[in-house]
């Protein structure tokens, strides 16, 4: 997994160099999980932000058994001065290519930061995505933040089983060096009346590049 994340950051970085772009590595109790982020507004000719929005995330994952998983999500979106946007999405994993659609919302403001849409999926199965990123970064002094971060995804099917994924971090930040570090929790549950659990608890080491 550590081998690929050069040519995960080579895939995304070509072309886009003045993009912020964090890159997470979790060393949990279950598995070791890579996480590259990469969202902005789309410049006009002149250097300026639109309002059209593209969002790059791959994660990639190796537990303790040493099977290892990989998927990545494309969206763009248009979004509105209210915050309100029209999303597109594409999500590559093991068991294909899914294509989506549905509604955004982005919110920059001071410390805090919310960025959530709702998704169905364009092909027979017809899947319903419900993802929520949110962040809050106050300052705690001169040369740090607190750095808390939370995340949740749920997806059902027709058939009416859930798939949940709740992803906690809590940490210390330096602006300076942009650099993120602390404790990390990751949460999943599968089922329809009753429920599979799966978790990760671990360290978390995050850098804006």
């Amino acid at each position: 997994m550590i081998r690929a994340l050069p040519w995960i950051a080579q895939t995304f970085l070509t072309g886009i160099s003045s993009a912020q772009l964090p890159v997470e590595m979790l060393v949990g109790n279950d598995r070791t999980t890579a996480d590259v982020l990469w969202f902005r507004p789309f410049p006009d000719t002149a250097g300026n932000p639109t309002r059209f929005l593209f969002f790059n995330r791959s994660r990639a994952a190796v537990d303790y058994s040493n099977r290892t998983f990989f998927g990545t999500t494309l969206a763009v979106s248009y979004n509105f001065p209210s915050g309100l946007g029209l999303v597109v999405t594409g999500q590559f994993f093991a068991q294909g290519f899914f294509p989506k659609a549905g509604l955004q919302y982005f919110k920059r403001k001071a410390d805090l930061m919310v960025f959530t849409w709702v998704t169905a999926e364009l092909l027979q199965k017809s899947k319903v995505d419900w993802f929520l990123l949110s962040r809050w970064e106050p300052q705690l002094s001169r040369r740090h933040r607190l750095f808390s971060q939370l995340e949740l995804l749920t997806t059902a099917d027709p058939e009416g089983t859930l798939a949940l994924v709740q992803r906690i971090r809590l940490g210390l930040g330096f602006p300076r060096l942009r650099w993120q570090a602390g404790l990390g929790l990751d949460l999943g549950q599968t089922g329809r009346t009753t429920f599979s659990t799966t978790s990760n608890v671990g360290l978390f080491i995050r850098k804006d590049f």
